[in-house]
């Protein structure tokens, strides 16, 4: 079991700026929750290694209960990945700003195996593997 402290726990956070980036598929299956219940469950996340970071959980959007995210107006840009966008999460008993992030059309191509996959901030929600 992975713990969602060994996992990068806010975008952007840490480590070195490097121009290598690796992704392989997690394996097993991963969720995510917040206090309200699970938001993910996946078998077909990704793991994204970028150079001393803590790897980087992306799950597919089909995986993600989309309908309790909305779009937040934060972007950020990474020169390896390119513009991340963001979203809070809505749920019925509280509102988590900027909770996860997406490359919806990342600059690289080594970054196009998580083109549209979100990851989640593990200091904002539980990321883990079961």
């Amino acid at each position: 079991m992975h713990a969602a402290g060994r996992l990068n726990t806010g975008h952007g956070t840490g480590g070195s700026t490097i121009a290598h980036i690796e992704i392989t598929d997690a394996g097993g299956v991963w969720t995510v929750r917040t206090p309200d219940g699970v938001l993910v469950e996946s078998r077909a996340a990704k793991m994204l290694h970028e150079g001393s970071y803590a790897p980087v959980v992306y799950f597919p959007p089909e995986d993600v209960a989309m309908a309790l995210l909305e779009r937040s107006d934060k972007t950020t840009t990474c020169p390896h990945k390119g513009v991340a966008s963001y979203y809070d999460y809505v749920g019925p008993a509280q509102r988590i700003a900027d909770i996860a992030w997406s490359y919806e059309a990342p600059d690289k191509d080594d970054a196009q195996p998580v083109a549209g996959h979100l990851a989640f901030d593990g200091g904002k929600a539980t990321v883990e593997e079961l």
